[in-house]
């Protein structure tokens, strides 16, 4: 085995394997999140997408690796990584928060390169590139961020309550927040793939109005799909996004196992 493949497996989880679907969809997760996050997908959408979860460095198995604090150079890893590790069906991308933003920039990198462009793009809770606020949760001690992370919600704010755990993934938190809040926007064509727009009617980062601005980022088809709930509503209505997902990837025409 080369360095180039131990060092892709590092990088890509595919928890439910569907080589007969006729998509592959590589999964960004949030801030200080894991593959892992993206396992009850996989598996719902194993019928009609090969689900491939990004696992960033820093965290769970790859705890022992640096974090990479900035998304220009996360996607400068993730990319040449997708290229080799990909086959010849449509490649979709889906992002959650921070990971929307990273989605975002693979995508560009991708249709910016003459090469493979991705079928569609999912952004999830998050603001558009251009949507910037003032905001510094990475500069703040331990107690801060934890504060932060009860205001979204999500299953690991209370996981952070036991020391031990806080002490082993609070780095990757940290160097998550400092990649979102450091990233700057360059201007640049829009995208060409259609955008699909999730976002909680009760996120405090991303409000309706503001995820809606991502229809100025595509020349394609936008759609905004608004469900019940706060920052981490894809944990608290799981089976409504999932429904989502799989409706937009059968409107797009991908072919099924029988018609390739």
């Amino acid at each position: 085995m080369d360095g180039h493949a131990s060092d892709d497996e590092l990088w890509l989880r595919r928890y439910h394997p569907a080589p007969g679907a006729g998509v592959q969809l590589v999964c960004f997760p949030h801030a200080g999140g894991s593959a892992s996050a993206f396992f009850a997908m996989a598996q719902a959408l194993a019928s009609c997408a090969d689900v491939l979860a990004v696992q960033y460095p820093g965290r769970q198995d790859r705890r022992s690796e640096a974090c990479v604090d900035s998304i220009p150079r996360m996607v400068d890893r993730i990319v040449p990584v997708l290229a080799r590790r990909t086959d010849d069906r449509p490649l979709a991308l889906f992002g959650h928060s921070m990971g929307a933003t990273v989605a975002f920039e693979v995508a560009r990198r991708m249709e910016g390169s003459g090469g493979r462009a991705p079928l569609v793009l999912f952004v999830s809770g998050r603001r558009p590139p251009e949507s910037v606020r003032a905001e510094s949760v990475h500069l703040r001690d331990d107690r801060g961020i934890l504060a932060e992370l009860d205001l979204l919600g999500g299953s690991l704010s209370a996981a952070l309550t036991d020391p031990e755990i806080r002490a082993m993934v609070m780095p990757s938190i940290r160097s998550d927040y400092r990649a979102a809040e450091t990233y700057t926007y360059t201007p640049g064509p829009p995208l060409t793939c259609p955008v699909v727009a999730l976002t909680g009617d009760a996120d405090p980062r991303a409000a309706v109005e503001e995820v809606a601005g991502w229809r100025a980022y595509t020349e394609g088809r936008f759609t905004l799909r608004v469900f019940e709930g706060g920052h981490f509503f894809l944990n608290d209505r799981p089976t409504a996004v999932q429904d989502a997902v799989r409706d937009h990837l059968g409107a797009l025409r991908v072919p099924g196992p029988d018609t390739r």
